[in-house]
């Protein structure tokens, strides 16, 4: 009987050791490797480890052209020159900062580019026309921002204060243009290498600041999304092509607005690209 009760329990200890190897040995999917950011000068903050790459459009060999540099300033990019059906998403400002916006961005790995004004990140003075009055105005400042960033999203130069460059001379666009460059740095670990001018308003002086800023290129747009996310286009077609950059703003609605138009521009066929990847490809030498 003694026998017998031993045996059992040999074969019970066997049994359950099978289970544990094949329940508790399965491989977890490999994630991202950590990456770290050395602080810049001036105590600038640290940027923690990535977040996984997000799912966007990546050229293919040989697919975007070249993008013309002018002789003197860096090269005004309205659209990529492939004949893919890629866009690439912008947003400006930063009045409205919606929680539920950052999680579809985060949660779908939707790739963005984020210009930010210093104004609108930190809440001062009041929100211009386009920020629509934000119920999130300045909540999260730029925590919300490096929420962002740790989505993927690289936060690139919109000015300090939101002027019109066109009024202000040589010095004072440099100091808004390397003014928040600075900032973004201290704020998020990498300086930008991308600038968007308010209005779409730049001249001479705002390609030579840009340079001494170092901005590689300054970037406008080819169609604005509207509330509601209606696009407007700025083509006499009214249709999307390949190429076009879109610019939103923080708006009130942003995360409502954002969904319908992720999907309005998958219904149409398009894909959502990473812009960085496909102005290196023009040979922009953004970082």
């Amino acid at each position: 009987m003694k026998g017998n009760r031993r045996l059992t329990g040999v074969l019970m200890g066997l049994i359950l050791a099978a289970g544990c190897a094949e329940g508790g040995t399965t491989q977890a999917e490999p994630t991202a490797p950590a990456t770290s950011r050395s602080s810049s000068p001036g105590g600038a903050r640290s940027a923690p480890a990535a977040s996984p790459t997000p799912r966007a459009a990546l050229p293919r060999p040989g697919e975007v052209g070249r993008i013309p540099k002018p002789a003197n300033g860096v090269p005004v990019i309205s659209m990529i020159p492939t004949k893919r059906k890629v866009v690439f998403l912008t947003i400006d400002d930063g009045w409205e900062q919606d929680p539920g916006f950052l999680k579809q961005v985060r949660d779908a790995g939707i790739p963005i580019t984020v210009f930010a004004m210093r104004d609108a990140v930190e809440a001062k003075g009041s929100p211009d026309a386009a920020s629509g009055g934000g119920r999130y105005t300045g909540a999260g400042q730029w925590d919300y921002f490096r929420a962002l960033r740790d989505a993927g999203a690289p936060i690139e130069n919109h000015t300090f204060t939101h002027p019109n460059l066109r009024t202000l001379g040589y010095d004072r666009q440099k100091a808004e243009l390397c003014g928040m460059s600075t900032l973004i740095r201290k704020e998020t670990g990498r300086r930008p290498t991308l600038f968007r001018p308010p209005f779409g308003n730049y001249n001479a002086a705002t390609s030579q600041a840009a340079t001494e800023c170092g901005i590689k290129a300054i970037m406008m747009w080819s169609a604005t999304v509207q509330p509601e996310g209606k696009i407007a286009y700025q083509v006499p077609d009214k249709q999307l092509r390949p190429g076009d950059i879109l610019l939103l703003h923080f708006r009130p609605n942003l995360s409502r607005d954002f969904r319908i138009l992720v999907n309005k521009i998958k219904r149409r066929g398009f894909e959502l690209g990473d812009l960085h990847a496909y102005l290196k490809a023009g040979g922009v030498p953004v970082s």
